[in-house]
């Protein structure tokens, strides 16, 4: 999490069945308790009881064990005369089940605001919660600075597949300070007002469509984005900023979701890869891409073993995990192409034997999404292994696996140690939506405690990124090996707790490490908009001689949009050059404020 950013501007539930109510359809599977489907047979009142019992228990939730989705049959909810207006809590995952956003609309809105301790409001720790795939039609009466869709996250927070009708604010700037340190927004549109961004340090949006945009603080990216701000980096008066904006996304997959069909079955839908797109996948007519029925999918439920969910898997079914915490003692095996893993309401995996959580074949088209990877108790040497260095030509360009809304942690629910959160070493894969978090705050938290080397290691080629959030690692934070592929936003905050430089050396004469390296035997690779922040809060100063360490026979201008930040004057230390050799240090000297690169090399 980041802390302070620069600038700012104006229980009780009553679980139901699956498939509560519509159209006669074929029973559905059990999906749990904590998976909560509304329909529209249901009053506002109704409904309105239950979101909310669920958020009282929740907004503060932040290392809970609970977790919930809330998913709505296709239809309207909330109404002119009596909307529907409820907040979206940690580990809750709020979707509308229809095949396209406008099938599942709610009048009123779905919001997040800040957190308060002792008078000090923020967004900083608002992770872990996702809307996804409906319309709304903001109507808040009676909210009075809160009018309007507030969605003040920071980072694992995605929203994905909503069209949003009226005013949007990714800030709470009604109790101050308001900070925040999101976020991620991909395949939605936003109609009939410009998006407050506020305090957000940065941002991606993705594929998708906005009116406009109020500013920028230190790193705001737009790639495919129809309405984006022009590319304006760094931050000047003529154009506002600082963006990056791509006009087109050069490879892209959007993330599987559940759905009811006309006959209200259950299926999962798989949308298809497109190249250089631009907008959303649905404004135009449906999503393109292909239906699995549910009864396809072994549905888990956290006291499933592994080797049960290892059997199914090899029996040629998907795998749906249900909401809650599963403890495995060994690896998930994810072997046949085209497997869909699909996690609803944030379902967390932790290997107790120092086991990977989940290991795939270098096969195609693999789909893994809306999954916490919490270490576990024994080191474990990776948490996500993506396919094996023996076999990456097995991936497909025309259908490449995607790891999308997949979130890692190192401590803070739980003590845990991994040496690496994220292996891919597959070609043609997408990564869209990552964070790798080790700690700063919570349980088993500490320089010998939640002990982890590296968050993200990409030894395939033709891999792109979206989205890449990774923090306070205590080696390289990101290795990116494989030639010909592309990272189009990343966020790093380097580890807060080195106990001395000696403590924290890349190599003798080196201080600190670098937050994303890439190999020395890279020739082709395409960075936008990259920031590494340092915040070094032991008392004693620590240095990193370089943010971004990458081969120089790069192409020129393989980089672009690089910068570093100075966190907060009660830090000490700093980043003495943004890449390499180039670019200014960010210290004490000149605290919240950019250092940047415009094209490197």
């Amino acid at each position: 999490m980041a802390r302070y950013p620069a600038v700012a501007v104006l229980l009780v539930v009553v679980a139901l069945a699956f498939g509560g109510g519509g159209a006669a359809a074929s029973p559905g599977p059990d999906l749990g308790r904590n998976v909560i489907v509304f329909d529209t047979g249901m009053s506002t009142s109704e409904i309105q009881a239950k979101v909310d019992a669920i958020a009282a228990q929740q907004v503060s939730n932040e290392f809970g064990t609970q977790r919930y989705a809330l998913l709505f049959e296709p239809g309207t909810y909330g109404s002119v005369a009596d909307p529907l207006n409820f907040q979206a809590g940690y580990y809750t995952s709020i979707a509308g089940l229809g095949r396209s956003p406008g099938d599942v609309v709610i009048n009123g809105s779905v919001y997040v605001r800040n957190q308060c301790a002792a008078g000090f409001c923020t967004a900083l720790t608002n992770f872990w919660r996702s809307l996804s795939n409906l319309t709304i039609n903001v109507d808040t009466p009676g909210f009075g600075c809160y009018s309007g869709e507030f969605w003040a996250v920071s980072q694992a927070s995605p929203m994905r597949r909503v069209d949003v009708n009226g005013f949007a604010t990714l800030m709470d700037y009604c109790t101050p300070p308001s900070y925040a340190s999101g976020g991620f927004i991909a395949d939605s549109s936003f109609n009939g007002s410009t998006i407050v961004n506020g305090s957000q340090q940065q941002w991606l949006v993705r594929n998708s469509s906005i009116d406009g945009w109020t500013n920028g603080v230190w790193n705001q990216v737009f790639s495919g984005v129809v309405g984006a701000p022009g590319q304006c980096f760094p931050a000047q008066a003529s154009c506002g900023g600082p963006y990056t904006t791509l006009a087109t996304s050069p490879v892209m997959r959007e993330a599987p979701y559940l759905y009811m069909d006309a006959a209200g079955n259950e299926n999962v839908f798989v949308p298809s890869a497109q190249t250089n797109s631009s907008g959303t996948t649905w404004e135009g007519g449906a999503t393109p891409g292909v239906s699995i029925p549910i009864d396809q999918f072994y549905v888990a439920k956290p006291g499933d073993s592994a080797s049960t969910i290892n059997a199914a898997l090899h029996s040629g079914r998907n795998l749906l995990l249900t909401p809650g915490v599963y403890h495995l003692d060994q690896g998930i095996a994810v072997t046949r192409p085209d497997t869909v893993v699909l996690g609803l309401g944030f379902p967390t995996l932790i290997p107790t034997n120092g086991n990977a959580a989940i290991s795939t074949a270098s096969a195609k088209g693999i789909l893994i999404s809306g999954v916490i990877f919490d270490a576990g108790p024994v080191n474990s040497p990776v948490l996500l292994q993506v396919g094996s260095s023996h076999a990456r030509s097995d991936n497909e360009a025309s259908d490449p696996s995607t790891l999308s809304d997949v979130f890692f942690r190192i401590g803070g629910a739980e003590p845990g140690k991994a040496t690496t959160s994220l292996v891919v070493d597959s070609n043609n894969v997408i990564l869209d939506d990552i964070w790798a978090w080790r700690a700063d705050h919570g349980s088993g938290v500490g320089w010998t405690s939640n002990t982890a080397d590296t968050g993200v290691v990409v030894n395939g080629d033709h891999v792109t990124a979206y989205g890449l959030f990774v923090e306070h690692y205590q080696k390289y934070e990101t290795i990116w090996n494989g030639n010909d592929g592309a990272d189009i936003f990343f966020q790093n905050e380097m580890p807060y707790d080195p106990p001395s430089q000696e403590a924290w050396m890349e190599a003798p004469g080196v201080d600190g490490w670098a937050a994303f390296k890439l190999g020395d035997t890279v020739t082709r690779f395409g960075g936008y908009g990259m920031g590494s922040y340092s915040f070094f809060n032991q008392g004693v100063n620590i240095y990193a001689a370089h943010a971004f360490e990458v081969p120089t026979t790069l192409k020129p201008g393989s980089l672009h949009d690089l910068l570093t930040v100075f966190l907060s004057t009660a830090g000490s230390g700093g980043i003495l050059n943004v890449v390499n050799d180039t670019g200014g240090a960010s210290t004490i000297a000149n605290p919240d404020v950019p250092v940047t690169v415009v094209s490197y090399p």
